[in-house]
């Protein structure tokens, strides 16, 4: 359930994007639970304690931490109709100085993919990245056959810009990844995401 005091980061037309709360410990360990399978090709393997409590606490305490000092903005969607955890979008490890840039990761349960959810959080986080946080570069990374994840970054804007060999362990194993990025003042071509 939406906590009535989790003060929203962003919201789109359907989702409110927000820090996960502890109260939110039941609906994402039976979204994660029921979409193992679904995201399971895509993902890091799950440790033993992946589902735990004590593993989502952490997450809570880590999701704060970064919020706060600025290195980090993990957020859960919440469907506005009825509180329902969609999924989730990070924009993590947030470069100042020079590089003015972060990282995207994203996942979201099996019963809401395809739905068109995922793009308006990508949407939404982009532009608050870019607009209130004041980056310049926003990078995103998947495996070459995710058609479906590198269909939502081209359609929020981002653009190829190549692949990184052996970039994350992916169901057990090092695999490559193709690169996207989307850029604040991009001089490719304009893009919806800024």
């Amino acid at each position: 359930m939406f906590a009535r005091n989790a003060k929203p980061v962003c919201e789109t037309d359907r989702l409110i994007l927000r820090l996960p709360q502890h109260n939110d410990f039941r609906a994402w360990v039976e979204l994660r639970s029921e979409s193992r399978n679904f995201l399971s090709p895509w993902d890091p393997v799950w440790s033993e304690e992946h589902l735990t409590r004590r593993n989502f606490t952490a997450r809570v305490y880590w999701a704060q931490r970064a919020v706060k000092n600025g290195s980090g903005c993990p957020l859960f969607l919440l469907r506005k109709t009825d509180q329902a955890l969609v999924g989730a979008v990070t924009l993590d490890n947030i470069r100042r100085g020079p590089a003015q840039a972060g990282t995207l990761g994203y996942w979201t349960g099996e019963r809401f993919a395809r739905q068109g959810y995922m793009r308006e959080a990508v949407t939404g986080l982009v532009a608050h990245a870019f607009r209130k946080l004041d980056l310049s570069r926003i990078e995103a990374a998947c495996l070459p056959e995710n058609h479906a994840s590198r269909g939502l970054l081209e359609s929020c804007g981002f653009k190829y810009e190549g692949v990184a060999q052996s970039y994350l362990q992916i169901a057990g194993r090092w695999r490559s990844h193709v690169l996207y990025a989307a850029i604040r003042f991009d001089r490719r071509g304009k893009t919806e995401a800024g």
